[in-house]
Formats: structure tokens, sequence, C-alpha cells
């Protein structure tokens, strides 16, 4: 029958099934079957024919997609309906079908027991065609509603499994904290820009442009990608967000956008971090006859934070002097030095051992900043204090 054609409606319901539709109907008499098929054509629908249940459950399990609705008798030889229809319930690709049971058992207690197993309506033979059709009808619209809700579902599966491997994909371009705020409610409002107060992190290489120079290009290369794994992981480890990397030189800052009460001790603990890692690093670079260093700034102060950059490529990001002081002391760092301006200090004094490098003249900056270097964090993975080495930085001016 073609799905897009109007019935009759020789029953006068007044209803047509404008799509196509099957009902698989499962009754011993062939009386009954061929009067069912007929009333079902009436309105719309196409039947399939079975003689028992276990036929019925045959055809189900082979190709139910086009299936709509199924009516079933109670009494058949074999595999009654009652059988028929906890089978159906019970399989986990059937059991949203609509059964309609059919019987001349018109018994209230065999209603029930239909009812209670799962049936959406029962018919008692001889079955008036009108109301056939309307309790078909019901049981189509209650399966168009349930494909709807399963379709729905669906779908809303997929959206979320898009979002998270969105979210996945953003984490490798983006810092974990950022990737999430991407993708929250009330991600808008902080990208839209805030101030609070931070502490940014600059560090880069002493000794990188004489090795730049003189090094392979591959090798330059696999040291830059040594170094951005290593330094990379203490960055996650410690919740730092990271702004960027510069070819030697990075940037991190903490308190944003999560919020972290110990954002200084952080940072500071992290930079410590990375100074004994890199000296691995260093170390086996030394011995090919290049001298390698870390210089490390770190200033807290009060920033804007959020979305910076233009239409099309978009960076999180923090702006303000404790920047600018960050990236000073960054340049300013020996190799093995980690600078701090007197605000980061103070929140860490009791946890570090740190010398005084006197008042360093930042450009840009009209008075002297006072400045300490660490030397060792208490309580930190390695207590080993490390002295400055030689070179002077070579950071941004």
């Amino acid at each position: 029958m073609d799905g897009n054609r109007r019935s009759n409606d020789e029953a006068g319901t007044g209803w047509f099934v404008t799509s196509a539709a099957v009902a698989l109907i499962a009754d011993d008499s062939a009386v009954n079957r061929m009067l069912l098929s007929r009333h079902l054509a009436s309105i719309g629908i196409d039947a399939r024919e079975t003689a028992d249940g276990k036929s019925a459950l045959a055809a189900l399990r082979e190709s139910s997609d086009d299936v709509a609705v199924v009516l079933l008798d109670v009494m058949m030889p074999e595999m009654d309906g009652y059988e028929t229809l906890a089978a159906i319930k019970s399989d986990e690709t059937l059991r949203h079908l609509p059964v309609i049971m059919i019987s001349a058992v018109d018994e209230l207690d065999s209603v029930a027991r239909c009812l209670e197993m799962g049936a959406v309506d029962y018919l008692p033979k001889p079955f008036n065609p009108v109301i056939l059709a309307a309790r078909v009808r019901a049981s189509l619209a209650d399966k168009r509603l349930r494909d709807l809700e399963i379709a729905h579902a669906a779908q809303r599966d997929a959206f979320l499994a898009t979002i998270e491997r969105q979210k996945s994909e953003l984490a490798r371009f983006l810092s974990p904290q950022v990737a999430a705020l991407v993708s929250s409610p009330e991600g808008e409002q902080m990208l839209a820009g805030h101030r609070r107060e931070a502490t940014a992190v600059f560090c880069d290489l002493r000794g990188f442009t004489a090795f730049s120079d003189s090094a392979e290009p591959e090798e330059v290369l696999g040291l830059l990608r040594e170094y951005h794994a290593m330094m990379g992981t203490h960055i996650v480890e410690h919740g730092g967000t990271l702004e960027h990397f510069a070819g030697d030189g990075m940037m991190v800052f903490f308190n944003d956008p999560v919020l972290q009460a110990d954002h200084v001790e952080r940072a500071v603990r992290m930079s410590v971090a990375m100074r004994e890692k890199f000296a691995e690093l260093a170390g086996r670079w030394s011995k090919l006859g290049y001298e390698l260093g870390l210089g490390i700034g770190i200033a807290t102060g009060y920033a804007t934070l959020g979305r910076i950059g233009f239409e099309g490529r978009y960076d999180y990001g923090m702006v303000g002097a404790a920047v600018i002081v960050a990236s000073r002391l960054s340049s300013a760092a020996e190799a093995n030095q980690i600078l701090v301006n007197p605000r980061a200090y103070a929140a860490v004094e009791e946890m570090v051992t740190a010398e005084p490098v006197g008042e360093l003249q930042l450009k840009g900056f009209a008075r002297a900043i006072p400045t300490m270097n660490v030397v060792r964090a208490h309580g930190a993975e390695s207590s080993s204090p490390v002295l400055s080495g030689a070179g002077r930085g070579e950071g941004a001016p």
C-alpha cells in the first residue's frame, strides 16, 4: 500500500493513517485474521499475519522495524497469548511495541492480567470496527511518541558525546581549565572579562639563542618538545592556566578561571619543580656541549582576565602590571633563579628559603622593585637549594 495515500475510511472513523504502518496479527483463526486485516486496511494499515505465538515471535525477531502494533489473540495452541506477551515484554528489542489483546475471553481477571503484563489494551470478540480503529489509533500515537522520545534521547546522547569530544579536543589546544570554561553555562560571563588578584609566571631558557644558532634544527625541535612536555606536566599538576608557549618561553597564571586560595604557593612550588626537573634535561645537553639554564619570574597583583584577541582567534589571558613585572623578572633572572616580586614573596615567606637580589630597575617602571630569589620551597618534593648560574636572561625585553 502506498504510504502517502489516504484510505477510504470504510470503518467510518474519520481518521486515516497517512504514513506506512504495519500491524502484526497473531490469531489461530484464519477468519479472524482476514477480518482484522480488512479493517486495518480500511484505515491505512498493512497487516502481517501469523497463526500462533511462536510464529509471531519469530516474525518480530526477524524484522520488527516496520511493525507499529501487535494484535494478539489470547487463546492459541502451543504458545498462548499470555506467554507470547510475556516473551515480547521481556525482550529488550521488542518490549517497546504496543500490544493489543483480542480474545473471546471477556473476563475481568484476563483483562487485568494482560494489562499488568504490559498490554496497552484489551479488545473482546466479536470486535467493533470503530472501537478497533480507535484503539489501534491510540496505540500508534503512543508508539510514535515513544519513538520520538527514543530518537530525542539518541540525539541528546550524541550531542553530549559531541560536547565531550569537543572538550577533549579543546583541552589539546587550551589549558584544561579554559577548555572546561568554554563549554560551561557561566563561561560567557567569565570570558567577557573580570578583575581579581592573580599570580603570573614567566619562564624561558638561558643559552637558547646560542644553542639554536649551533644545533641542528631537528635538535632544536627535539629539545623544545621535551622541554614543553616536561613543563606542561608540572603546569597541570599544580593547576596552572597556560596562556601561551612562545618558543623557549611560556606564561602561566594562577587563581583564574578556577579560584585558588593558595595561588601564590602553587606558582612557587610549580616553579621549583620545573627548575629541578629541567636540571636533568640541561645535564644531558651539557654532555653534548650545550649550556642551558631556566630563568623564572613570578609576580602577584590585581589584573584583568578574560578573552583577548580578535574574531576568529581568541586566547584566554591575563592583563595587568603583574604580568609585565613577571615577564621582566624572568628576563632579569640568571640561570636557575626564580625571582619574585614583594607581594608574591609576602604570601610564601614562611614556606620558602629565599635570598635578596636587590632592587631591580625593570624596563618600563619608574621605581626599582625589591626582588627575592627562591632558593628552596619547604615541603616540596625536593628541598635541595639551587645555585644561580652565571648566564643572564634572554627573555622579552
